[in-house]
């Protein structure tokens, strides 16, 4: 499968995934960010990749985003057009954590230069 039909079909998963966890699931998942999906060559599995404003609520989020990954994939069906909807795995993204360390020591190494 070409790299621009799977970047189309996860830029869809993650607009779709982020709309059905802000306004269709119920078991108390808040503030989480759909950062990136993906999706294996065949189609048949996605890691969605997530973020929570609360650090803390990490292994939380993760749970309830683990139990409502069937009912995410079923809403699934009816809003992207592809044949098989992937299996979900949800993954915490540290990137953006990793990111900001790399700034923080960048920032205190400018510091100690001056």
């Amino acid at each position: 499968m070409s790299n621009i039909k799977t970047e189309r079909i996860s830029d869809a998963l993650i607009e779709q995934i982020s709309y059905i966890i802000a306004n269709e699931v119920k078991n108390g998942i808040k503030f989480v960010t759909i950062t990136d999906v993906k999706v294996s060559s065949d189609l048949s599995y996605a890691k969605v990749y997530f973020t929570v404003l609360d650090e803390s609520k990490i292994d939380e989020t993760s749970k309830a985003l683990k139990e409502a990954s069937g009912f995410i994939r079923h809403e699934l069906r009816d809003r992207v057009d592809i044949r098989q909807i992937p299996e979900l795995t949800f993954v915490y993204d540290e990137s953006i954590k990793n990111a900001q360390k790399i700034e923080d020591i960048i920032d205190k190494l400018h510091e100690e230069g001056k």
